[in-house]
């Protein structure tokens, strides 16, 4: 018996009679696991002869009535689609650099019994930047959901434990990128990484950052938010702002 026949029968334990035949024209919840195994296949990405890199955020869209029908089944649902990933990633030698999570949601644009997947690769980020904090910032750095606050004299980013940001992506090398901030703004500096720094789409080893600027390392993406300066604290004769 396989992974899915194992969660197809699963189902039927949970599933009450009455409420399976609502399912016989509507959306199956084995069509979904099998979607989901799909989304990793095409999606995968080489990162070694036995390591591939695929997606760990699956959000799966809906009709209205399918929606209803199978957020009845609660957390159970959500939990076996999880399971069935993770063992279809064990057999295939798929990598996630993150927690894997199923999200289901409604489209209006679709009619019962038909589905689409949207997903994306989300490291897990670590916060090791253990120095005190005692002045506000008015830079942050936003990754995966995350915000992590912009302070003088800066932090690094890697995927070591070394680094003030941990970032659990294969692509990120242990020490990959420094960002420096100063009373004269943020600046990007590559620290030798393997795969090197992306800033707004071009590749560069330093490069100083604005407003809304996007930092690639390996497969993540990292935005900086700099607020503007209180009026109060002034501005100094470079026109940057006090940190």
């Amino acid at each position: 018996m396989n992974g899915l026949q194992r969660f197809e029968q699963k189902l039927e334990q949970l599933i009450s009679g009455t409420f399976a035949k609502a399912f016989r024209s509507a959306v199956q919840p084995v069509e979904i696991a099998a979607a989901l195994q799909r989304e990793c296949d095409n999606n995968a990405q080489v990162l070694s002869r036995q390591r591939r890199l695929v997606p760990n955020e699956f959000h799966v869209e809906l009709s209205g009535s399918d929606h209803e029908r199978l957020a009845g089944l609660g957390h159970a649902l959500v939990d076996d689609l999880v399971d069935q990933l993770r063992d279809h990633a064990v057999a295939q030698g798929y990598v996630f650099t993150g927690p894997v999570s199923v999200d289901l949601e409604t489209a209006d644009d679709l009619t019962t019994g038909r589905f689409r997947i949207r997903s994306k690769a989300a490291a897990e980020v670590t916060d090791n930047d253990q120095r005190t904090r005692t002045r506000a910032a008015q830079a942050t750095l936003e990754v995966n959901g995350t915000r992590h606050p912009l302070r003088a004299p800066g932090l690094v980013v890697g995927r070591g434990t070394e680094a003030d940001l941990r970032i659990a992506d294969p692509g990120v090398s242990r020490r990959h990128v420094e960002l420096e901030v100063s009373a004269e703004g943020v600046e990007a500096v590559d620290l030798g990484s393997t795969n090197g720094i992306l800033v707004d789409g071009r590749k560069v080893s330093r490069a100083r950052l604005r407003d809304g600027s996007v930092i690639r390392i390996g497969h993540t993406e990292m935005t900086v938010h700099i607020d503007a300066p209180d009026e109060p604290r002034g501005r100094d004769e470079a026109g940057g702002w006090n940190v």
